[in-house]
């Protein structure tokens, strides 16, 4: 009855059912979508395609997604995208109407809360006033948005986290558009946006400007699917949590090599797994590389469904659609066939966390002490004596200080906890972990524990209805007496709005080089993005941050050590207040109930006083203001005719970095603050900006000046044409002058030089960070050439304009040094997945290497053709 009267089209009418119970999940997906667009953008081919899958790797297809969702960093610009397009479309004679999203997109605000406010009841008010006071001029911006553009819905700050919200309201899971009905799918502007694949839901992280192109109307075209298959088997121990499970599978994964794959989990254990667990795993798809780990819907996918608020009658849309398509997992049906296979048990989980640098270099609780101090050495470059006591420990000098905090003396030594936040959508979208931090909250109180003052706390849950059902089962008051007050309902500290630490502490991490550890429930800790004085960043569960906040130090064994003493002056052991598995799903039993998410998301979209009085633009083109130095019409299509010129050929092309593995889009665009002496900095004084307001980069993504003069401006980056000198430095040649990144590109422009970054292997991984490749091309660089590239970047790279290849080894086996002068012809001649001769000059000698062109589709080569994904836009819409 639930389908009775509508549309809908059948997997069945492309093949028998048995053999569409073969395919994964994935490609049912897929195949729905291409026999839906049939004589609208797909044809038989392509169905034909889809159901031999298997062998037709270099095949394409297009995609198209039922939505786009999107978080105000990426947002922002993708606003500021579709403003310069109406801009330029406008000064073409065009119909500025035609750019308008032809399906329905939804902006959550949620990356520009900042843990300024801490430890307080009143923390949390107090950081959404300075967000208000720093954003205005952004938050206006959208505003505009939501009026100027059809299907454009907003999500006011402090409603919560995008992939949460996405989770627990936006998401159908089956999409219903009048009487058309099919499975909703997405695609996003942060790489998280995987996370609806616990859920059920077909939908990854893409750059902005390929999400505007799908709200544009324009399909995604996609390479048959690679789809591995993990069968799960047994149950998760006693004591372990989904954040143990993500991280030794992200281990995992990123040792079998899963990047540009779709992951699909199946077998016995997949009963076990809640949405939440399911959620948790998905959202950390880009961590382990994959274009999205999913799950298929089932009786889980049902039971989420109905806890969380959703009307009965949509649940059973859900249900009734997903069986009649062959889309319902039962145990008992056939296994699907994968392009490879493995396996896991969930039975072999332990205790683990991850870091120091990144999230698949997991270890276990035991050995966290031990990692410590195998790293800490790496940490410590040559520089000047200090002063601080030191002591040895495994070999290692362990340096400290004491720090006067609030009238007492503490140490503050290496290994030291100075930042413990529960953050994070990957885990406070979970109420087992969630529940689990309290409950060792609770029993830690009870102990007569406490946390020291040294230690930042927080706790930014991805959703109001985590506070409601933490009060509901008493356990808001332990977190708070251990420091954990609600700060926001955003990224916070995951996305490095961790905010500033106490002065005493961060002058002593700075004038003693100190190297300092975060514990944080996020899904990414890479070098300098969680706090520019913190050396090591750990990712773990909730109830994890809150014991190495009780501890204190990474420099310790948990699972042997105790983490203080009692009230009673016995040792307290971590074993001693973890709580037990039937005590957090009887908490969550009494403390949760599905009309806290109907109350909370009734008024989602309405906003507070502070929203409504924000002075909005009105009007189809956005006003331009040449003063702001937020928002700023780009350069990308200012000057864009119908007419396309041929790609030049890359000639007598410097270096303008050169870079080891793994270098992320935080090392290539960071988000955190800007620095005052940094050329973004110095920018922004100049016209009247104080360091008080400098604010970060992530805020001011609006503003290509200052975007560009952040490119390749992390403080962790290691250029190696920079002769040692870390951060965003580079030589310029001949001079041989080292100079900041930005400085030499304009020196390199006046002089008429190419540039080139050379690269070792997964370049680009991280963030669906689109002006990682607009600063790029904004720098000057016309080619990139890296061992391996992440999906996104490479993506980004060719919608931008750039050309990226793929160098068979990388740059340093290879024997390049970053001085040499660099010549690629025939780029106009180029096609997917061929290959073209660079040249190599140095000295008198001259080196030829092929290269594989990593344009990967004939969409991608359409757009390196046009200069990028938008001035192909532009010549669209205004071509006779």
């Amino acid at each position: 009855m639930a389908l009775e009267g509508l549309n809908v089209t059948h997997l069945a009418d492309a093949a028998p059912s048995d053999q569409i119970a073969r395919l994964p999940y994935v490609v049912r997906v897929f195949l729905e979508n291409v026999l839906r667009h049939q004589g609208a953008g797909a044809t038989d081919a392509h169905v034909r395609l889809l159901l031999d899958w298997n062998s037709a790797s270099h095949d394409e297809f297009p995609f198209f997604p039922a939505r786009v969702i999107l978080q105000d960093f990426t947002g922002v610009p993708c606003v500021v995208d579709l403003a310069a397009l109406r801009s330029a479309v406008a000064r073409l004679g065009g119909d500025v109407k035609s750019v308008n999203p032809k399906i329905p997109v939804d902006l959550v605000i949620d990356h520009s809360v900042i843990v300024d406010s801490y430890g307080t009841a009143d923390s949390f008010a107090r950081n959404v006033e300075l967000e208000y006071e720093r954003n205005r001029e952004r938050y206006a911006l959208l505003r505009w948005a939501q009026t100027a553009f059809d299907r454009f819905r907003v999500v006011p700050p402090g409603a919560g986290i995008v992939h949460q919200v996405n989770l627990e309201y936006i998401a159908s899971v089956v999409f219903r558009d009048g009487d058309n009905v099919y499975p909703d799918t997405l695609l996003g502007t942060d790489s998280h946006t995987t996370m609806i694949g616990g859920l059920g839901v077909l939908g990854w992280g893409v750059g902005g400007i390929e999400a505007e192109a799908a709200m544009l109307g324009e399909p995604i075209s996609m390479l048959a699917p690679i789809v591995v298959g993990v069968r799960l088997d047994g149950r998760m121990p006693e004591g372990c949590t989904a954040t143990d499970f993500v991280l030794a599978v992200t281990e995992m994964l990123r040792q079998h090599g899963v990047v540009a794959k779709f992951v699909e989990f199946y077998g016995p254990g997949l009963h076990t797994l809640t949405v939440a667990d399911r959620a948790t795993i998905s959202n950390m798809s880009p961590e382990y590389g994959a274009t999205e780990g999913i799950f298929p819907i089932d009786e889980q996918t049902i039971t989420y469904l109905r806890a969380s608020g959703r009307d009965d009658a949509h649940v059973e849309l859900v249900e009734a659609y997903a069986r009649e398509q062959g889309l319902f997992h039962e145990p008992d049906a056939p296994d699907p066939v994968y392009s490879e296979l493995l396996t896991f048990d969930l039975g072999s989980l332990e205790p683990s966390l991850a870091g120091p640098r990144r999230p698949q270099d997991r270890v276990s609780l035991g050995a966290l002490g031990e990692r410590f101090r195998t790293e800490l050495p790496k940490f410590k470059p040559a520089g000047p004596e200090v002063s601080s006591i030191r002591r040895r420990a495994d070999e290692v000098d362990i340096a400290s200080v004491d720090v006067q905090m609030n009238g007492s003396s503490d140490e503050l030594s290496d290994g030291s906890v100075v930042i413990a936040a529960i953050t994070s959508c990957t885990n406070t979208s979970n109420p087992s972990v969630m529940v689990g931090a309290g409950l060792l909250a609770r029993n830690a109180v009870a102990k007569g524990l406490g946390v020291g003052p040294l230690v930042k706390t927080s706790m930014a849950p991805g959703s109001p209805v985590v506070i409601d059902y933490l009060t509901n089962a008493g356990l808001i008051e332990p977190l708070e007496k251990l420091g954990f007050y609600l700060v926001g309902f955003g990224c916070t500290t995951c996305i490095g709005n961790s905010g500033p630490l106490a002065d005493p502490i961060a002058n002593a991490i700075e004038n003693d080089n100190l190297t300092c550890a975060a514990v944080l429930s996020g899904n990414r800790n890479f070098e300098g993005r969680i706090h520019p004085h913190v050396k090591m960043q750990f990712l773990a569960s909730p109830p994890l941050v809150v014991a190495y906040a009780l501890a204190g130090t990474v420099n310790t064994d948990l699972s042997s050590e105790p983490l203080g003493t009692g009230s009673d002056g016995q040792p307290v052991y971590l074993r001693d207040i973890w709580p037990t598995s039937d005590e957090i799903a009887s908490t969550i039993a009494s403390s949760m109930n599905a009309g806290e998410y109907r109350k909370r998301y009734a008024e989602i979209f309405t906003g507070d006083e502070r929203w409504h009085a924000l002075d909005v633009p009105s009007g189809d083109l956005y006003e331009w203001d040449a003063n702001s130095t937020y928002i700023a019409e780009p350069p990308f299509v200012a000057d864009t005719t119908q007419d396309r010129p041929p790609i030049p050929d890359i000639v007598d092309a410097r270096v303008l970095a050169l870079v080891g593995d793994s270098v992320t889009t935080d090392h290539i665009s960071p988000a955190g603050v800007i620095p005052a002496n940094s050329p973004a900095g110095e920018w922004l004084a100049e016209r009247g900006v104080d360091k008080a307001h400098l604010h970060s980069y992530g805020a001011r993504r609006g503003n290509h000046e200052v975007m560009v003069r952040g490119t390749f401006a992390n403080i962790r980056l290691r250029n190696e044409i920079a002769e040692g000198k870390e951060g965003g430095w580079t030589k310029h040649f001949p001079s041989g002058d080292i100079v900041t990144i930005f400085e030499a590109s304009e020196r390199y422009r006046a002089e008429g030089t190419p540039l080139v970054v050379l690269a070792g292997a997964e370049y680009g991984t991280g963030s669906s960070r689109d002006w990682a490749a607009k600063g790029t091309l904004l720098l000057g660089v016309k080619a990139a050439l890296a061992a391996s590239y992440e999906r996104i970047h490479r993506a980004n790279l060719v919608q931008m304009g750039v050309l990226p290849l793929q160098l068979p080894d990388t740059p340093q086996n290879l024997g390049l040094k970053g001085d040499e002068v660099i010549e690629i012809r025939g780029v106009d001649d180029v096609t997917p997945g061929g290959t073209i001769d660079v040249i190599f000059r140095r000295d008198s000698e001259e080196r030829k290497i092929e290269c594989r062109v990593r344009v990967d589709t004939q969409a991608e080569l359409r757009y390196l053709h046009e200069g990028g994904i938008l001035p192909s836009v532009v010549r669209e819409k205004t071509r006779a």
